[in-house]
């Protein structure tokens, strides 16, 4: 990737606070891929108050789907274009609602029998 992208920055691994500083002092992040199946980086950006441009497929439509900050789209650059309109605070306020315990309930909903 470094030799066809000459002109871009890759940074290799980051953890922990350098990880939440990368994305609280990112405008968007973009989510490119289309199968992952949750993505939880979306839900680390979202914390750091960064909003997400992504496509629309499990994972991050599961996440962000019909809600208020929904940048979802076929075209990612159309979404991430969406996702500088967001804002930074919704995007704070909304992951709080995926505590630890909230996740684990929506996975076993999803691969329990009614």
């Amino acid at each position: 990737m470094k030799k066809k992208f000459t002109n871009d920055i890759f940074l290799g691994e980051r953890t922990n606070g350098e990880l939440a500083s990368h994305f609280a002092s990112s405008d968007v992040f973009v989510f490119p891929s289309k199968t992952d199946t949750f993505g939880i980086v979306v839900l680390e950006s979202l914390a750091c108050g960064t909003p997400v441009a992504a496509y629309p497929v499990p994972g991050p439509k599961d996440i962000l789907g019909g809600t208020k900050i929904d940048t979802l789209d076929e075209d990612l650059k159309a979404s991430a274009l969406k996702a500088l309109k967001v804002s930074r605070q919704d995007c704070l306020e909304f992951s709080k609602k995926y505590s630890w315990e909230e996740t684990a309930r929506i996975f076993f909903d999803n691969i329990s029998p009614n």
